[in-house]
């Protein structure tokens, strides 16, 4: 951080903070609650934050995590007490630091947990949640195994077409290098480069996520985000057929909790609830939730997520702050949704949101925009949507309804 001089806020009650990445709305959240930050992000965001008079630390996060105790001595400088991570990868890096802001190395292993979906599954079913069968491959024969291995223990008879079971990236986030495997021809098609992998047999029921908000070990708020199509669409809060399991789920979030060890922050598990109403456990992240759960959560509960992140991951926040900031559960304005759109061709020059849509009384605004380049770029796991359009109504079912048929609707041609 080249000439980057330290300085704390002096009307700040508390130390400052470190975001870890970049992102515009968490760096407005800490102004909204007037804490005091510093911005942690590649070299090519020195000049913005320069112009903008942001304390700033420039970082690359591929680096390897033996450079930690860098980084944390430049964030001492400025006086930081915690390290918030944003992304995906700067969860271990936040683990990292934070180890060495606290003295505490365990937060370094603990962080791993986070990264590492074979560690994370293995944890999670040594504390007795509920997982599928899952184990590392090493090559393709591995896949040919576990796919034979997980059918022949659900009697699948010959002919009969085979459960799938998925290949995942083990520290990647989201969807990304995630592969469904039912015949040896899509095992051909899985190339060497995403070898090690995990493997994991397929979960049956409705898919779902929570936000949780933790500081001293305990929940202190709980959203449940409903999926509808994994990837495209989802609402918050859920409706009433996972509402009424809230109880179930929060149970369900406590034990991992304690798997975890987790005392401070924010946790984004993945449920799946099956037809008979048990809940499988399918992973967890410690950052900032994809499908714009956060938007979603501030239209309908009123308050920054992102500004709940850093709070709930400071430990001297106060039970007096905590009371303050968050709502009740059930006192929520109505249901926020989003539809991430994906073009259907390969090309996408011209785009097209018709009035019917913009004049429906759930619709609220959209981003879709026409991309300099025609041609559509391959899709990695849902990370490169072509925009979103965001809805806002009272009713769920309706809320649904309007995703599916606008799934169907190619706004790009």
């Amino acid at each position: 951080h080249e000439g980057a001089i330290p300085v704390l806020s002096e009307t700040s009650t508390h130390k400052p903070v470190a975001l870890l990445g970049w992102s515009l709305p968490a760096m407005e959240a800490m102004d909204s609650i007037k804490r005091d930050f510093v911005v942690v992000a590649p070299e090519a965001f020195r000049t913005y934050a320069k112009e903008h008079d942001l304390k700033y630390v420039s970082w690359d996060f591929e680096r390897r995590n033996d450079h930690s105790i860098e980084l944390a001595s430049s964030l001492k400088e400025f006086g930081v007490s915690v390290a918030v991570p944003l992304y995906e990868e700067t969860v271990s890096w936040a683990g990292a630091v934070n180890a060495s802001l606290w003295d505490n190395p365990r937060l370094f292993n603990q962080s791993l947990l986070f990264r590492d979906k074979a560690m994370m599954k293995r944890k999670a079913q040594i504390a007795g949640l509920r997982v599928g069968v899952f184990q590392e491959a090493e090559n393709h024969a591995d896949v040919r195994k576990f796919l034979r291995r997980v059918n022949e223990a659900l009697l699948k008879l010959e002919g009969e077409h085979p459960d799938p079971v998925h290949l995942k990236a083990f520290s990647a986030a989201g969807c990304v290098g995630h592969h469904v495997i039912r015949s040896d021809e899509d095992i051909d098609e899985v190339p060497m480069s995403s070898f090690p992998c995990l493997l994991e047999s397929h979960l049956d029921g409705q898919e779902f996520s929570c936000e949780v908000f933790v500081h001293g070990g305990k929940i202190r708020f709980l959203n449940i985000t409903e999926y509808i199509h994994l990837g495209h669409s989802n609402f918050v809060p859920a409706s009433d057929r996972l509402e009424e399991m809230r109880p179930r789920i929060k149970e369900a979030c406590e034990d991992l909790i304690r798997a975890f060890d987790v005392k401070y922050g924010m946790m984004h598990p993945e449920w799946f609830v099956t037809s008979d109403g048990k809940l499988n456990f399918g992973e967890v992240a410690a950052r900032v939730p994809g499908g714009h759960i956060f938007e979603l959560i501030e239209r309908a509960y009123g308050f920054s997520p992102f500004a709940a992140q850093v709070i709930c991951s400071d430990p001297n926040t106060t039970e007096e702050e905590l009371a303050a900031f968050f709502p009740q559960e059930s006192e929520h304005k109505g249901y926020a949704g989003c539809l991430m759109v994906y073009p259907r061709g390969k090309v996408a020059s011209k785009l097209e949101v018709p009035s019917e849509l913009t004049d429906d009384a759930y619709f609220e605004k959209h981003d879709l925009f026409v991309p300099a380049t025609p041609k559509v770029a391959e899709r990695v796991g849902f990370g490169n949507h072509y925009g979103t359009v965001f809805f806002h109504g009272e009713d769920p079912r309706r809320m649904e309804e309007l995703f599916w048929k606008w799934e169907e609707f190619d706004f790009y041609s």
